[in-house]
């Protein structure tokens, strides 16, 4: 399976346009997070208008799987906790979102929200073992945080990571995490876009 896996584009418009053009040249693209931007002049509401098109024009397209980052974070959830509920709202639905996953074959992707909360924290771990107890062959997600003290979270200055993904990770073996929220570029001595773990 062939993926094309972007994230970060904050609002940036011709990326999301070149992002259309590729989308029927892969099996599934990925939207990783962050698609909108806070320190835009664009007020949220219509950045979330505007991504919601594209998303359901990729979701025309083909398979398309969107999870949040933390600059998706426009409302509060049940437990009171910052959510991104707008990925799911007015025709996303064709696309596979945040808390949900996809079988194909022998392949499995979750889906995993940003989570700005214990609770909602707590959902994710639900998630993912819900989804790990009939697992097939391969198992992917896609998480927008990327695992902590690794080189895919190093930003040259510092490590910005998710320490509960790594024993995430280590309980639960992903075949691979596709993750995001890094912008500095890594080609630098501690930092990489790839990095093993386990």
């Amino acid at each position: 399976m062939e993926l094309l896996v972007v994230s970060d584009l904050h609002y940036v418009l011709p990326h999301f346009d070149w992002v259309l053009d590729q989308a029927p040249t892969v099996d599934a693209v990925v939207l990783a997070g962050d698609h909108l931007d806070v320190s835009s002049n664009v007020p949220l509401e219509s950045q979330i208008v505007v991504i919601q098109t594209y998303i359901r024009k990729l979701a025309e397209v083909g398979t398309t799987i969107v999870c949040s980052g933390n600059h998706d974070l426009t409302a509060r959830n049940a437990h009171d906790e910052k959510s991104a509920p707008w990925i799911g709202r007015n025709g996303t639905d064709s696309a596979v979102i945040d808390g949900n996953r996809l079988d194909l074959a022998d392949l499995r992707i979750t889906v995993c929200p940003w989570w700005d909360g214990p609770r909602t924290r707590a959902d994710v771990d639900t998630q993912l073992a819900g989804d790990a107890v009939d697992r097939p062959r391969r198992w992917i997600w896609i998480y927008h945080f990327p695992p902590d003290l690794s080189p895919v979270s190093w930003t040259g200055r510092r490590h910005i990571g998710d320490p509960d993904l790594n024993a995430w990770i280590e309980r639960y073996s992903p075949d691979l995490v596709l993750s995001g929220h890094i912008h500095d570029s890594p080609f630098h001595d501690e930092g990489s876009w790839l990095a093993r773990l386990g």
